[in-house]
């Protein structure tokens, strides 16, 4: 099987080394520093203190790999129009792309029912461009439970977890979500089929949404926000005004804030992927965890000053850095 990774980052990079030990002919799309180390060293991974090399085509150009059978798009949603412009040469008539990202994605509402079937979110696709390059129909959402850095260029450390929950952006059960799942764990992955991906995608990042851009702002960690009686007040009413927009678009949770804050305790001093990328001098995603949250309150009807607060905040913090765009 033909398998590009687009995005050699922690997951990616992860994804792409633990596809290749399972026989699949791996490339990479990278540029720069992270190009060089790929066609030196091959993609490396660390794992359990041992280093696993496996050699991959890398080219900074898509057209010089050629169609695949999988791409795996591992980027942050704001190199998303990006990879949009330049995915086509990698993409033959019956190649799936698979999204392991974090947040909305475009597709997101493709897979609802009733009214909010097939709306187009601008906070994550503005012009259309990404779902015209990426339709639904070829796309499969993956929602990742692991941790992993990058701790150099094709160097990366897998930490903890091996959670890979996969399905159709349509929101259907589908033989090819059976069979990669099957590939996924032949290639050593705790990989599960979903009957619909939103569900997934909207549990996680519902403890994502308020953790990573309060600890942006603040640089606590997350047992500090949840340790704080009105941070953490704060952070329960953002959850509650998107559990009612999930509510409405018929994902409800059937959970409190409170039970979602015990899981997240239990993680410890969390350092949020969102800080990390304010501290390295990194673009953040928030429209994907916040703004599209947003979007969909005012879509479904949902009154959101709590979140609105946040992406507000969040998004000065952020411009103040040259982190986000300015308007």
């Amino acid at each position: 099987m033909k398998v590009c990774i687009y995005g050699a980052g922690a997951i990616g990079g992860w994804m792409g080394v633990k596809l290749a030990q399972a026989g699949c002919d791996v490339s990479v799309v990278a540029r720069g520093a992270t190009l060089d180390a790929l066609r030196e060293y091959g993609l490396r991974l660390v794992e359990n203190g041992d280093t696993h090399a496996v050699k991959v085509h890398a080219s900074e150009r898509p057209e010089a790999l050629g169609a695949q059978d999988l791409v795996i798009v591992a980027v942050k949603a704001p190199g998303m129009a990006d990879v949009a412009r330049h995915i086509g040469p990698l993409l033959g008539t019956n190649t799936m792309v698979l999204t392991a990202m974090n947040g909305v994605p475009w597709w997101f509402c493709d897979g609802l029912q009733g009214e909010f079937a097939g709306a187009r979110l601008a906070s994550v696709d503005r012009d259309g461009s990404i779902a015209a390059a990426i339709p639904a129909a070829r796309t499969l959402g993956c929602v990742v439970h692991a941790s992993c850095r990058v701790d150099a260029p094709g160097v990366v450390a897998h930490h903890q977890g091996r959670g890979l929950i996969v399905g159709e952006a349509m929101g259907h059960a589908s033989e090819r979500v059976t069979s990669l799942v099957e590939l996924l764990r032949k290639a050593g992955f705790d990989a599960t089929a979903s009957g619909q991906i939103q569900r997934d995608v909207w549990y996680k990042l519902w403890g994502n949404m308020t953790m990573n851009p309060v600890s942006a702002i603040t640089g606590a960690t997350t047992d500090k926000i949840l340790g704080d009686p009105l941070a953490r007040d704060f952070v329960t009413r953002v959850m509650l005004e998107a559990k009612e927009i999930g509510a409405r678009f018929g994902i409800p949770i059937d959970q409190a804030p409170e039970d979602r804050h015990a899981v997240t305790l239990k993680l410890g001093a969390m350092r949020t992927s969102m800080l990390q990328d304010v501290e390295a001098g990194k673009a953040v995603e928030l429209d994907a965890l916040v703004g599209a949250v947003c979007e969909l309150g005012a879509l479904t009807g949902v009154e959101t000053p709590y979140a609105n607060a946040l992406f507000g905040l969040a998004r000065l913090h952020a411009r103040a850095r040259g982190l986000y765009p300015q308007v």
